[in-house]
């Protein structure tokens, strides 16, 4: 098949749904699917058009930004050329531009297929406002033009604000994740690099932003000193200059410089140093306050490196605990029931550990991508028969 895989950013962005498409794309090429990605040229120092892995990726110039969203004047151009290439259309969302893409793939009869990564909630203010909204009408109007809806779980499916308006077009498909087994040497050696032996250890791996709640642990932090004075924070992804956070960053930067050697930012990890990040963890947290997060992808990394998590309680982010028990599940932006959790999983750890082939059967990337051809294939039939 020739697919098509439309977003706002893809890689280098670090986010969880740049590495979903990442991780997707290369597998659905690597079954030997021809695979075109249509994103945003967002930086001036990457290529317009380049192959990576087997993959063609077009970034179209980007004219202007509004808050976190881009304006690309050409995008009708290339959507229509690449639609009329392919022979069905993944669009990843929210993504302001989907509407006029799905448009593409009704008039040139191209099913449609979204996933729908989450919610766009902006922070407070007059204007975000404006942007959610809008951005809510555009993937509202893709929706309607869209052949199926793809969500990670019915949890979420059931409770997001645009997913439970289609309920007759979902489909639900678990999302893809791939983590290497940690290795003892390399966890040896990044437990040396960053101090932490004899140290009790939480992580985050995400971008510093404030739907990630990261305040949520820093209000904390006081009382969790008291119980374990040996707590380290490791926090492994950007943080400084991230697009559209730069606000949040200046108002918690001094609290967390106040913590000194209590938390340390290790940057943005590659694929084989985020095994031994996670395994060198006592817990990672997934403390994010709104419905931006779905799921958590790091969540079931974390879990294959045998590390426990301490996560919110939103809707499809408390999946991955509920389902394999190896963590707390923790009230949505209460510092104190973050705090009580993460003590639950310190002082018995163990007991929430579970066998890597447990959580290997529940997630796996093969059956992910299986899931996706089965459907597009389903409704490239449908589509020609119709």
């Amino acid at each position: 098949m020739r697919i098509l895989l439309g977003l706002t950013y893809y890689r280098p962005y670090v986010s969880g749904l740049t590495i979903y498409v990442e991780r997707l794309g290369n597998a659905l090429a690597e079954r030997g699917h021809q695979v075109t990605i249509l994103t945003s040229h967002y930086e001036s120092n990457l290529a317009r058009e380049e192959f990576v892995d087997g993959i063609r990726i077009i970034r179209v110039p980007v004219a202007a930004r509004v808050s976190k969203g881009v304006i690309m004047p050409t995008l009708g151009y290339w959507a229509t050329k690449l639609t009329r290439e392919n022979d069905v259309l993944s669009l990843h969302l929210p993504q302001f531009d989907a509407a006029g893409i799905a448009l593409r793939g009704r008039m040139f009869k191209r099913p449609t297929i979204l996933t729908y990564h989450c919610d766009l909630q902006l922070p407070p203010g007059p204007f975000n406002k404006i942007v959610d909204e809008t951005v809510y009408a555009a993937n509202f109007s893709a929706a309607q033009l869209a052949d199926k809806i793809v969500a990670y779980t019915q949890d979420y499916a059931n409770h997001s604000r645009l997913l439970r308006r289609f309920a007759g077009k979902i489909e639900i498909i678990p999302p893809p994740v791939v983590m290497p087994e940690p290795e003892p040497a390399a966890v040896e050696v990044f437990r040396s690099a960053h101090d932490l032996h004899g140290k009790r250890v939480l992580g985050y791996a995400a971008r510093f932003a404030a739907e990630k709640g990261v305040e949520v642990l820093i209000d904390g932090m006081p009382e969790l000193l008291k119980r374990y004075p040996n707590l380290k924070v490791l926090f492994a992804g950007p943080y400084r200059n991230v697009l559209g956070e730069e606000e949040y960053w200046h108002r918690l930067a001094p609290r967390i410089e106040a913590l000194g050697d209590h938390w340390e930012f290790v940057g943005t990890l590659s694929g084989e140093q985020l095994s031994p990040f996670y395994a060198s963890l006592d817990s990672l947290l997934v403390t994010s306050v709104n419905s931006t997060e779905s799921f958590g992808l790091v969540q079931v990394e974390a879990m294959l490196c045998g590390t426990p998590v301490v996560a919110s309680n939103l809707p499809g982010v408390r999946q991955p605990v509920t389902m394999t028990g190896m963590g707390e599940v923790v009230a949505i932006g209460s510092t104190p029931a973050l705090v009580d959790g993460i003590d639950c999983v310190l002082a018995d750890r163990e007991r929430y550990i579970r066998p890597r082939l447990e959580i290997e059967a529940l997630f796996d990337l093969q059956v992910t991508v299986r899931k996706y051809e089965e459907l597009f294939e389903r409704e490239i039939k449908r589509k020609s028969a119709a």
